[in-house]
């Protein structure tokens, strides 16, 4: 039996104050959430609903900020920082990792688009679904955190030479 390598760095705490790059794709990578347009996205109504969720975690957690995000046709990009100095003392609040963050919102995501599939008989038959876990690296320097952000900015405009083109 397959082993699968843990994707997470060994011994992290990531519920750590932090900027954390984070993408994550749709199951088998098949393309449902709009098309890129120079250098932005059209968002589908599939696009829209993983974009709103996205901010939906900075409105559902105040630990959470959120930085350089993109919706693409089969995936998503973003930035998410925990910082702890954004909750009020008075409040005993468990910060959730990155991981519970992430489950979340694609938790969300998957349930609305799934409300829509379940109501709209015109559409094809296709159960939305994310792929297993999400690949995510630790900005540990400005440098890196511009970088990224540009990448991010730059993803519509570069998207027949991403690594998740799919024709």
């Amino acid at each position: 039996m397959h082993e699968r390598k843990p994707n997470r760095l060994q011994g992290y705490d990531y519920s750590t104050d932090n900027l954390y790059f984070v993408t994550s794709c749709v199951h088998n990578r098949i393309c449902c959430f709009g098309q890129p347009s120079e250098q932005q996205m059209i968002l589908n109504e599939y696009g829209k609903i993983a974009e709103k969720q996205w901010y939906w975690l900075a409105d559902q957690y105040p630990y959470v900020v959120l930085h350089e995000f993109i919706v693409m046709p089969n995936h998503i990009h973003g930035i998410i920082e925990i910082d702890h100095m954004r909750v009020r003392e008075s409040k005993t609040i468990k910060i959730k990792s990155l991981s519970e963050l992430m489950g979340a919102y694609k938790t969300t995501v998957s349930k609305q688009i799934h409300l829509i599939e379940c109501t709209d008989s015109s559409r094809p038959v296709y159960t939305f679904k994310w792929q297993r876990s999400f690949h995510d690296s630790i900005i540990r320097d400005e440098g890196s955190f511009q970088r990224i952000s540009n990448y991010i900015v730059n993803n519509p405009k570069n998207w027949k030479q991403d690594n998740f083109y799919n024709i």
